[in-house]
């Protein structure tokens, strides 16, 4: 297993949401990801998509402008 960080901190729709996928598609089974990110809708959006996906959350934490959330393939 992998864990790999990605840093969205300052960017805004749909950036975040759009780097996580791509994490999520170079991720192997199993593997960790962990989004550190500073746009409030995108904390509501990632877990969103990542459910539609079949992609299980792991943990969602922090302020709205300031969050963290943790995923696995």
């Amino acid at each position: 297993m992998t864990q790999t960080k990605i840093d969205v901190r300052g960017q805004t729709c749909p950036v975040p949401l759009v780097e996580c996928r791509k994490a999520i598609r170079k991720a192997a089974q199993g593997d960790e990801l962990i989004i550190s990110g500073t746009h409030p809708a995108s904390k509501k959006e990632i877990p969103m998509a990542c459910e539609a996906m079949g992609i299980e959350i792991i943990e969602v934490k922090g302020e709205d402008k300031d969050w963290e959330i943790r995923i696995k393939r």
